[in-house]
């Protein structure tokens, strides 16, 4: 309505976002994980993560593999989604340790926050602990952070009431010192991370960045790792592609 990008609606903090590659799904051979991890390292982006948990014998060699993949100078991180226990992901972060990880997602279920704070604790301290996906209003991310659960809170705007919701998981950033990183969406979350000063970088996820190229204009794409706001485009800055769309209608 108002003919401005939404950044510029909000408030700019950051003239761009940090993003990393997320994939390394579980279900891939080594090979086809090393082979996203590196293509994303050959953009320029810094960052990269991978799925561990579904076996978790093999997921040392997986992520060592990965490792050796992208070389020393790009940050390596693994989510569990909640699939370990709080023995098997104590033991694992040291094992990680040997690949420098730098982030390990929801080593336990978000569920559990003493667990969470447990590994906050314990683990190594390279390794920041993150978590809050799942959250879906301020109470929730508000006890994860009096719980001591997390290093960094992740949150996801379609889940925690949109852009006012994201913007009070901002603000209880900023009040408790909590670094902030988004959850998957990258097109949705691009102008909001720009907005909060807590925010330090935003998940370019596979599956959703292919299709918000499929059916979006004005998908941005990283440069040297960072993802830059249009604000000459009103909003968010999409525009449905309707024509390429209507092929998948009901």
């Amino acid at each position: 309505m108002l003919g401005i990008s939404l950044v510029d609606l909000l408030g700019s903090v950051h003239r761009e976002i940090s993003v990393y590659g997320s994939g390394g799904f579980t279900s891939y051979k080594l090979p086809r994980l090393c082979e996203q991890l590196v293509t994303w390292a050959d953009q320029g982006i810094g960052r990269v993560k991978m799925k561990v948990g579904r076996e978790p014998l093999r997921d040392p060699e997986r992520v060592s593999a990965a490792r050796k993949a992208i070389g020393p100078d790009v940050e390596l991180f693994v989510d569990a989604n909640g699939a370990y226990s709080r023995k098997q992901a104590l033991a694992l972060a040291f094992k990680y340790a040997e690949a420098d990880i730098t982030w390990f997602e929801e080593p336990v279920s978000s569920d559990d926050l003493e667990g969470l704070r447990i590994m906050r604790n314990r683990a190594p301290a390279a390794q920041h602990i993150a978590a809050g996906e799942y959250g879906y209003d301020s109470i929730y991310f508000r006890r994860m952070i009096e719980a001591g659960a997390v290093d960094v809170l992740h949150a996801e705007a379609s889940r925690c009431a949109g852009v006012s919701g994201f913007l009070r998981v901002s603000a209880l950033c900023e009040a408790h010192c909590i670094p902030l990183s988004a959850h998957c969406c990258p097109a949705l979350h691009l102008h909001l991370c720009c907005a909060a000063p807590r925010a330090i970088h935003l998940e370019y996820f596979h599956d959703h960045v292919r299709i918000e190229r499929m059916l979006f204009d004005g998908a941005c794409t990283p440069a040297n790792g960072q993802l830059k706001p249009d604000r000459s485009r009103p909003g968010m800055g999409l525009e449905l592609k309707r024509s390429d769309a209507a092929k998948f209608r009901a």
